[in-house]
């Protein structure tokens, strides 16, 4: 990792089905993190084709057919334009973008967050765990291969896969040092605090269990798909190695800017009790049994 890196978590308010539109407010967003210094922007699960609600209310079954050909509509390839585009943005603003989408993979989809910088994907990270709401859409992916970039070596793990250990473990056996944790949720009572105090305790562990740092950011606005709605509140989380806060943003506000010292990294590894080294991978086999 380098010396200094500075973040920026921009939560940005995309809409599902406006992919062009929601280009532009990435590069909105970027433009203005460039300009505070910042060498890297995450946003949110799904944030470059728009987040498709599935809380239905009425006919279950009438609703899931209309949203499955809708998200069949929306879903972008990955060697499509929208990633051209999106690498067009990071040589206009000159940052590396983890963005979300909704990935057409041919006879599947995934939900997706691709890394990339002006020369194209640095990576593509697919959620792993899906939770029940969203099974219909798309399906759970691959374990993730670490990005090794010019600013570090990057993963990412998407909203629900925070919350089991497994999933940022997978990045850290392959010495991952800064994980990406884009989310789209929606906790009681839908504050942006509200998300932090439910996503943080998860951040902090899986940051202190790894000796990683985390960088987070939850979705915002309502998006509207298929005759359901659904709001988030937005928010960002920084957790350092040891688990430790460093930045927060709790008031559903759109960016929020935090710098990653690598002196950090490196004294979290050099503490006594740093939890990764004290691994017994062969005890784990019932694990996986």
């Amino acid at each position: 990792m380098i010396e200094r890196l500075r973040i920026a978590a921009a939560s940005v308010a995309s809409r599902p089905g406006d992919t062009k539109g929601n280009l532009g407010r990435i590069e909105a967003v970027c433009g203005q993190a460039a300009r505070q210094g910042a060498q890297l922007v995450l946003t949110p699960e799904l944030s470059l084709t728009g987040f498709v609600p599935n809380h239905p209310a009425g006919d279950h079954a009438a609703w899931l057919r209309e949203a499955l050909a809708g998200a069949r509509r929306i879903a972008e390839r990955l060697d499509g334009g929208a990633l051209d585009g999106l690498a067009s943005v990071a040589a206009r603003t000159g940052v590396m973008i983890a963005a979300g989408l909704l990935e057409d993979a041919g006879n599947l989809l995934f939900n997706s967050t691709v890394l990339v910088d002006a020369g194209g994907v640095l990576g593509v990270f697919r959620k792993m765990h899906v939770p029940m709401f969203e099974m219909p859409f798309y399906n759970g992916g691959p374990a993730p291969e670490v990005a090794a970039t010019n600013l570090g070596r990057i993963g990412v793990n998407i909203c629900f896969d925070a919350l089991l250990p497994e999933s940022t473990r997978l990045l850290a056996v392959q010495n991952a040092e800064l994980v990406l944790f884009p989310f789209a949720a929606d906790p009681p009572p839908g504050t942006a605090a509200a998300w932090a105090d439910w996503a943080g305790p998860a951040l902090r562990a899986r940051c202190r269990e790894n000796g990683v740092f985390g960088v987070a950011v939850n979705y915002q606005g309502t998006v509207r798909f298929a005759g359901v709605e659904q709001t988030f509140p937005g928010g960002a989380l920084v957790v350092g190695p040891k688990g430790e806060g460093i930045a927060s943003e709790v008031e559903g506000g759109s960016l929020l800017i935090a710098d990653l010292e690598a002196a950090a990294l490196a004294a979290a590894r050099s503490e006594p009790e740093y939890l990764f080294r004290f691994r017994r991978p062969e005890l784990y086999g019932p694990l996986a049994r």
